[in-house]
């Protein structure tokens, strides 16, 4: 089975990505790095993470290749924001996901890129 039908297709991705920014909106680490009007995020996030895990290549069609690293340049990322984002992502699939082995597998995949998004350092 292909990962994307393994973690319940298209209809996951939705109901992860509609639950993941209203905490992502309220995290006061996150809401900063985030514009107010939140409905272009969601819709980039959904057709990013449906390509991510398996699914059409919604991202690449509408908007090119990912390079997701550079898109997030302009945005101070750090170890600890890149942890609450992993944390409200955790949050949102506990909330929509109801297999604890899907959820770690979504979760799993979404460590290394959040890791490697950081580009600079927490202050001390």
């Amino acid at each position: 089975m292909e990962l994307f039908e393994f973690i319940g297709g298209a209809e996951t991705i939705r109901r992860v990505v509609e639950a993941f920014y209203p905490k992502v909106q309220a995290h006061p680490l996150l809401a900063p790095i985030f514009p107010e009007d939140i409905n272009p995020v969601k819709e980039k996030q959904y057709k990013f993470l449906t390509q991510f895990f398996g699914g059409e290549p919604l991202y690449t069609r509408h908007h090119g290749q990912p390079m997701m690293r550079a898109r997030h340049m302009p945005f101070p990322i750090t170890k600890e924001r890149a942890d609450a984002w992993l944390d409200c992502m955790r949050r949102a699939l506990e909330e929509t996901v109801p297999s604890a082995e899907v959820r770690a597998v979504m979760l799993e995949r979404l460590r290394g890129p959040a890791y490697f998004f950081v580009n600079t350092e927490d202050p001390s």
